[in-house]
């Protein structure tokens, strides 16, 4: 369904993304999981069309990422994108102008299970709130793929069970899911896929249940043997 054929990514004095080639497919949620600057955030934004590669290509349905294809994919990035001046309500209806496959209705009823009014100024959000409120406008979109870059970032632990249950409602066989995370065992019991991005490299694709049964290996202990080279300044 999505396909990245060689791509790189490179910015002024700086190789983001180098060389990567992998496929995802649907009926899977994949993690994408790499340190901080392994090259994650600049992967999902190519696959977004929000940012062009310098080579390679992206592919979706066998067709280049272009504007056409943001129709069906759903990208959620870790950066606040809604005006000051909007209310949470507000910003559910700049999301309907722009995507057909928005649903109000299903809008309405993750900011109901989020704990999130719609008079609620995004001024006045705190970055829990604000996290929430990113992926409930993410998910009420009728995608075909989702991206969802540290959707889990300024949750407290009592929250992240909604929120995964909130992204966990859109998938089924024939969508792809791709979460981008540093919490590594928040994601264990949630992914069947995981990609390891390493040095801006594309270090694998791993089955997550084949790692249990067969290498008898949790995806965090994974992880550390991925990266076991690498300053990551602890698995967060």
């Amino acid at each position: 369904m999505l396909e990245s054929i060689e791509v790189t990514k490179k910015f002024v004095g700086k190789t983001a993304v180098d060389g990567i080639t992998m496929q995802l497919e649907p009926g899977h949620i994949y993690a994408m999981l790499g340190p901080n600057g392994s090259g994650k955030t600049t992967w999902m934004k190519m696959a977004a069309g929000l940012i062009k590669p310098t080579s390679g290509q992206i592919r979706y349905m066998g067709q280049p990422i272009s504007v056409e294809t943001k129709n069906d994919i759903a990208y959620m990035s870790t950066e606040p994108y809604f005006y000051d001046w909007m209310t949470v309500g507000d910003v559910g209806k700049y999301y309907a102008d722009f995507f057909k496959d928005f649903s109000m209705d299903k809008y309405d009823y993750l900011l109901e299970k989020m704990e999130l009014l719609k008079k609620l100024k995004v001024k006045s959000l705190s970055s829990g709130m604000m996290a929430k409120l990113k992926v409930a406008v993410t998910m009420a979109r009728d995608a075909k793929v989702y991206m969802l870059d540290e959707p889990l970032n300024g949750i407290d632990l009592l929250a992240r069970d909604s929120v995964m249950n909130m992204i966990l409602m859109s998938a089924d066989e024939g969508k792809t899911l791709l979460i981008s995370s540093h919490l590594v065992e928040e994601l264990e019991s949630v992914v069947d896929k995981a990609i390891f991005i390493k040095n801006s490299k594309f270090a694998g694709i791993y089955d997550v249940e084949a790692l249990r049964t067969e290498d008898n290996m949790s995806l965090a202990d994974k992880y550390r043997q991925v990266f076991s080279d690498v300053d990551m300044g602890g698995i967060q």
